[in-house]
């Protein structure tokens, strides 16, 4: 099954799904940082990330990058599940965060899974809950937090084990919706603190309530 193995969903498949699931499956790896869907893009199947990350994300009217949310190993993109059930363009951009390993199930194939397999219409509900979730949450990081909490907000959730994340300034700026230089500069207040400190390509929590705090006040 090129991978889909690991998502729950195709393991409980019955003899027929998962045959009709061998027909066309492909897997594509990708470098870090590559755009692999431009907005406006003809959607061929649905997306399963195997391994690494996906991010999709769009332009504010300033110009900015701005993350609608991440998919993870064991996820898809419901955006393009949206765009493949109506015959919709692609409505944002989708860019490799690191090295990452996706398996495409063409069209045809999962709309007949859909149709067929209670898992996959598990999995297709279950993906369309996560991402209002997801959208409603950066909805709220942008339009009542203010920038410092929003960082703090980003470094602690998708700091590693050990309080580390390993993502450049630029990247953090895409994802909470500003520039590289605001965040060198919020960085380097929270730094000067004690409360984090900073290296090439990554962040490293010291004093995680600190942080925490920053986000109640």
């Amino acid at each position: 099954m090129a991978g889909l193995d690991k998502v729950a969903a195709f393991r409980a498949l019955s003899e027929r799904g998962k045959a009709l699931l061998n027909q066309g499956v492909t897997t594509h790896r990708f470098k870090g940082g590559n755009v692999i869907i431009d907005k406006g893009q003809d959607v061929s199947g649905a997306y399963f990330v195997l391994e690494g990350r996906l991010r999709v994300f769009t332009y504010t009217p300033a110009g900015r990058e701005a993350t609608l949310y991440l998919i993870e190993p064991g996820e898809t993109c419901i955006l393009a599940l949206n765009s493949l059930f109506n015959r919709l363009l692609y409505p944002a951009w989708v860019q490799t965060e690191k090295a990452t390993t996706v398996a495409v199930v063409p069209g045809p194939v999962y709309r007949g899974l859909f149709e067929s397999e209670p898992s996959v219409q598990g999995l297709t509900v279950e993906a369309l809950s996560t991402l209002v979730f997801r959208l409603m949450a950066e909805l709220e990081q942008v339009h009542s937090h203010r920038l410092d909490q929003r960082l703090a907000s980003f470094l602690l959730v998708h700091a590693q084990e050990g309080g580390t994340l390993q993502r450049t300034q630029q990247e953090i700026a895409g994802h909470i919706g500003t520039t590289r230089e605001m965040v060198a500069r919020l960085l380097g207040r929270m730094a000067k603190q004690g409360w984090i400190e900073t290296s090439r390509g990554a962040v490293r929590i010291v004093k995680r309530t600190a942080l925490a705090a920053i986000i109640k006040s």
